[in-house]
């Protein structure tokens, strides 16, 4: 979307993560929510990651639009699986400094697994995302509400 529209892409992950994977949403919130304001000056831009929380406040009330990726948890499941393994193979760099690592996700019981993440947040960010639809401070935004791959592939190509 944002090659499309020119608009600047702000990538939450990476203003969050810094080398060795340290979480700016962790361990320095202000800085993050500082970061957030920073990189959505201006009055078009687009921005892609789960940092509501954050991000909400500062992007929401200027935004237009929420295009909503409701995907089954399936097929995120299968997704997160295959963009690890790949990552961790090819040694992909990720926001600047971390790669992937690969095996410690497989540990879904452990906190730092992005899977034991998924899994726990799933149901939460859907509640969350159906309750804002609703909510008044959010009435100005149109939200679209993607539920399969079929309906993003026709989403982008009327974009």
């Amino acid at each position: 979307m944002a090659s499309e529209t020119g608009y600047p892409l702000v990538e939450l992950d990476a203003l969050n993560f810094k080398p060795g994977w340290q979480g700016r949403s962790q361990h320095e919130p202000d800085e993050f929510r500082r970061l957030i304001r920073e990189a959505t000056v201006g009055d078009s831009w687009i921005v892609g990651g789960n940092y509501t929380v954050f991000s909400q406040e500062i992007t929401w009330p200027r935004a237009d639009v929420i295009v909503w990726l409701d995907l089954p948890l399936s097929l995120l499941t299968v997704r997160m699986l295959c963009r690890s393994w790949k990552r961790w193979r090819t040694q992909e760099l990720l926001w600047g400094t971390n790669r992937e690592r690969f095996w410690p996700q497989l540990r879904v019981w452990h906190s730092d697994s992005l899977f034991n993440w998924l899994w726990l947040n799933y149901r939460r960010y859907r509640e969350n995302l159906i309750d804002a639809q609703q909510d008044e401070r959010w009435k100005h935004l149109r939200f679209v509400h993607l539920k399969s791959r079929k309906e993003v592939a026709r989403f982008l190509l009327e974009f």
